[in-house]
Parts: C-alpha cells; structure tokens; sequence
C-alpha cells in the first residue's frame, strides 16, 4: 500500500508538494541555529508528515482534526521560524479538498485568516511570517475552491457516465434476452408442432410428411439467423411476414386463423414491436390455450395502432409470465398500454400511438 491512494486524480503530486517544506528547513541552516531549533524543526517535519498522507486517505469528520493539527503546528512555530508559514499554506490548500461545498471552504479559509490576524494582533506575530501566510493562503485557497468543485463536478459527470454505461449494458442484455424469448419460444414451438405432425404422416402420406419436415429444416435455418441478428442488435421484423407466419403456425396445430389488417404506417422499431408481440401472442396461443379459432387484428385507433389477438381456448386468470411481461415491457416502451381479459377464451389488445412515426421522431 502506498503513501497516498492510488485511485485518485492526484497522482504523483502529493509528493511534489513536499518540496515546500524546504522553506521549514532552510532557515535551520541559514541562521544561528541551536540544537533546541533543530530537535523541534525534526520533530515538527516527523509530526507532520504522517498528517499530511493520512489526510488523503481520512474522510470527515478527522480530515478537519488533522487540518486543524497542522494549523497549529505553523501558529506555534511562526514565532521562531518564518518559514513556518508553509504549514498555514498547507493548511489553505487542503481546506477546499476537504469541505463538500465552495461556502464552506470560503468560511474555513476566512477562519484562517482569522486565526492569522489573531496571533498577529495579540501575540505580535513576526511580519514575515503572518503576512505571507495571508497573501498565499488566499492566492492558494481561493483557487483551490475553484479545482475542488471542478473536480467534484467532473467526478459526479463521471460517476453518471458509468451509470449511464450501466443502464445501457443491462438495457442491451434485457432487450437480447427478450427478443431470444420471443423468436425461440416461436421457432421450437412451430418445430415442436410440426415435428409431431410428421410423425403423425409418416404411416399416412409421406410425402406431406416430407413436405413438413423440409418446413422444419427452413424454419430452423430462419430461427439461427434471427439469432444472430438479435445478437447483433441488427433484427428488424415487417408485421405483414409476422401475419403470415402466425397462420401457418395456428393451422399448423389445427386452429383456424382469421385475420384483419389495416394498413398503418409504422416506423422500423414499432413494426419490430408489434411484429415480437403478435409472434409471442401466437405462441402462447399453439402452446396453452387449446383453443378451435384465433382472430389475429391490426386497426387504427384516434391515431394510434392496435393489436389484438382474440382466441376462444381455455382462458383463465394465469399469473403473468415472462412471455406476457415481456410483451408488456415492449408496448409500454413505445408509450402504449396492455389489456388482458380471460372471461372468454383469452383476448390480449396492445395499443400504442403512431405520432412519433408520423412527427419523424422514431
């Protein structure tokens, strides 16, 4: 472990200030020093060092304890070495660091000078000594306000990016996983149904046997390259192919599909929307409902698009699973809402407006 953090912005700084406890020392070469001066110049230099890395590393409310220690290590030895004055500029320079707001440090620093003009008053404080820990305290204070809230800003901006980074990753994931639920839920539904009535032709006709298993090999090759682009985040779906594919599905497991579509205008991510939902719709409807009739219907509403899937099977108050969650998440999305009634058969209508297509916004 290292002196100071090492994942802070600092970096090698911290111990490039340490150059100005120079101004400390010198002066114990430069004078008559006596060997009194020099114990209490190394005692001072020992003392302060460890303050000042622990003030890197301590949070409020000892970082202002360990500020204040230094403030007074350069109070008690201004009147002996002017050069103590380094210990007020230390001081100067960690009090923005150390408060969360700007006014804070202001009211610190003016407490300094406070303090400063205290022990020049009543305690004649050498000149040299008071008046250049004021005039750098405040060139130093000041400025280091305006680094620390900066710094404070750009570590908030960042903290938001990787929020933001974040959200989008998880976003992504999600998206990925739904839209893997609705075209494999889909595809290995029609595979299952298909496979079965094959089995069912093989001792009657093979020959539509063998028209269904071709039917299979052609859906499996469509499913993994849907994959792919999901992946890829590259899927775009047209709801007119949708339609066609959630007959065939519906005839395929003997349920008798009626269709109603109006012609809407849509833009690619709302008809990939609405083409998932119908998908996902319909495979419910192959899978649970044990239902004789399916109406499939797409119509304009005040300026919105509705869908709705309509079947006369076993309905029922089922809880809501990942299959209807997930088409929920998807109308809601494009600002829509979600209706589901099970009194009679199961009916599901989706809704969801088209302004932003038409304004040029999606």
């Amino acid at each position: 472990m290292g002196l100071v953090p090492t994942n802070r912005d600092h970096g090698w700084v911290p111990y490039v200030w340490l150059v100005f406890l120079g101004f400390f020392i010198i002066p114990a070469f430069i004078d008559h020093t006596t060997v009194r001066d020099w114990i209490i110049t190394a005692v001072a230099v020992c003392v302060f060092l460890p303050l000042y890395f622990r003030l890197f590393w301590t949070g409020p409310p000892w970082n202002y304890v360990l500020i204040a220690a230094i403030c007074a290590i350069g109070l008690a030895l201004g009147h002996s070495n002017q050069g103590s004055a380094v210990f007020i500029i230390y001081t100067a320079s960690f009090i923005p660091w150390a408060v969360p707001r700007p006014r804070w440090a202001v009211l610190g620093l003016i407490a300094l000078l406070t303090a400063l003009a205290v022990d020049a008053v009543f305690f004649h404080a050498p000149i040299g000594f008071w008046l250049t820990s004021m005039i750098v305290s405040v060139g130093v204070g000041f400025s280091n306000t305006y680094f620390a809230e900066k710094n404070r800003a750009n570590v908030k901006l960042r903290m938001a990016h990787e929020e933001i980074e974040h959200l989008a990753k998880v976003a992504e994931r999600e998206r990925i996983a739904r839209d893997l639920h609705d075209v494999l839920g889909h595809t290995l539904t029609l595979i299952s149904v298909k496979s079965t009535l094959a089995a069912k032709l093989l001792d009657k006709d093979i020959e539509k046997a063998r028209n269904e298993i071709a039917d299979i090999e052609k859906v499996s090759r469509e499913a993994i390259a849907e994959i792919r682009s999901t992946v890829r985040g590259f899927s775009t779906y047209k709801l007119t192919d949708e339609m066609q594919r959630a007959t065939l599905a519906l005839e395929t497991a003997g349920v008798i599909a009626k269709t109603e579509m109006a012609e809407i205008a849509m833009s690619p991510a709302q008809e990939s929307v609405a083409a998932l939902i119908m998908r996902e719709a319909v495979t419910n409807v192959v899978r649970h409902a044990h239902a004789r009739q399916c109406v499939l219907r797409v119509a304009r509403n005040n300026g919105n698009c509705v869908l709705e899937v309509h079947d006369d099977g076993l309905g029922g108050s089922h809880a809501e699973g990942n299959g209807l969650r997930g088409m929920r998440e998807r109308v809601e999305a494009l600002g829509g809402s979600f209706l589901r009634e099970t009194s009679s058969g199961t009916r599901l209508r989706f809704e969801f407006p088209l302004a932003p297509c038409t304004n040029g916004t999606n």
